[in-house]
């Protein structure tokens, strides 16, 4: 038989109805919570406003909702679902020939739909409000000034020290195995754009504490002649390789497109892509992992007058959020150490929930 299009549409408005109201008391309670979070941490920083702790929490909120979005629709599910199990509604439609795969369909299609759009239109901008809110929280929270860009025209550093000294450092290509850039230069500034000195370098390497720059040519506008070559000069640091290494865009503060050819740059520069691939794939298994959870939440909603009522409901919805919350840190932590490929970790929360989904159904519709 054909769909039918009147129940397509009613069920299509109680599943939106319903994850909509689900989705924004999520979101507000995280919200409050955020908030809340970031009072506490700025008690100790007087001259943080309370307008600026809630502009920060506003920041990272797109980023969150993104997150709960899963949750969302599987408590959705389940209400609208309960809902109308509750008032016969799908057991008419059950008696008027239409399976338990046809009434589940809009809702499918609907969450594939809200996947799709969060990832390509609405994930820019919260990776791009997440970005501006960790520059927020680095700057003033954790008073924060060293920073790090990888780009296309090679790699800039920026570091500070106690004296108020800002150094500016580029190198053509840096060797993460022993800490060697090459073809370097370094800027000097004081008082934001007053130049103390400059100092072009064939080679620098990191050590403890300090750049070892050879065959280098220094620069001082105080000093006749300006230029002077120097065999060797040390300059001291306090950056090391693993917090150059951690001060790479983190992958929530990136969009969905801009990811692949960050990846790239990463992997011709020779450092590790895997928590960026992991993240990338995991976006493109959003969609499919929101229709798994409508499957999911099939099982603990359709049946629900022979097992047990609201009681069981909720337990299990709870109970299913939890696993699937523990199931993906698992699988992204085997990911990001290489233990299993990070394609098959992204996607893996979304085949095991459409397994267990599918079978359930099967057992309890058509067993």
């Amino acid at each position: 038989m054909s769909f039918p299009t009147t129940l397509y549409g009613y069920i299509s408005r109680q599943f939106l109805v319903w994850f909509t109201g689900t989705f924004v008391m999520i979101v507000l309670l995280i919200f409050v919570g955020n908030l809340i979070e970031l009072l506490r941490r700025g008690s100790s920083h007087p001259e943080i406003g309370m307008g600026l702790l809630i502009k920060m929490a506003a920041l990272q909120l797109p980023y969150t909702a993104q997150q709960v979005t899963p949750f969302a629709v599987l408590f959705g599910s389940i209400f609208a679902l309960s809902r109308m199990t509750r008032s016969q509604e799908l057991i008419v439609a059950r008696a008027a020939g239409v399976s338990v795969w046809q009434f589940l369909t809009p809702s499918i299609t609907i969450a594939f739909l809200i996947g799709a759009v969060g990832v390509m239109l609405f994930n820019p901008l919260a990776s791009s409000m997440q970005a501006t809110f960790k520059q927020m929280e680095a700057r003033l929270l954790k008073g924060q000034a060293d920073s790090l860009l990888l780009s296309p025209s090679g790699l800039w550093l920026r570091q500070s020290d106690s004296t108020g000294t800002q150094a500016v450092i580029h190198a053509q290509h840096l060797n993460p195995n022993d800490m060697t850039a090459d073809g370097v230069t370094l800027y000097f500034f004081r008082d934001g754009d007053r130049m103390l000195r400059r100092i072009d370098g064939k080679s620098a390497v990191l050590d403890d504490g300090h750049w070892q720059v050879t065959d280098a040519w220094e620069w001082r506008p105080e000093r006749k002649p300006e230029s002077q070559h120097l065999a060797q000069v040390t300059v001291a640091t306090n950056l090391t390789p693993r917090k150059i290494e951690d001060s790479f865009a983190t992958p929530d503060t990136m969009s969905f497109w801009a990811l692949p050819g960050f990846i790239d740059l990463l992997e011709k520069s020779g450092f590790s892509a895997q928590r960026h691939k992991l993240y990338l794939y995991s976006l493109l298994a959003r969609p499919f992992l929101l229709c798994a959870m409508v499957l999911i939440a099939a099982i603990f909603s359709l049946r629900m007058q022979r097992r047990g009522g609201t009681t069981t409901m909720v337990v299990g919805g709870v109970a299913a959020g939890f696993l699937l919350y523990f199931l993906t840190d698992v699988v992204f932590a085997l990911g990001l150490s290489s233990t299993i490929p990070v394609a098959l970790a992204a996607w893996t929360p979304f085949g095991i929930s459409t397994l267990l989904g599918v079978t359930l159904l099967l057992h309890l519709e058509d067993g």
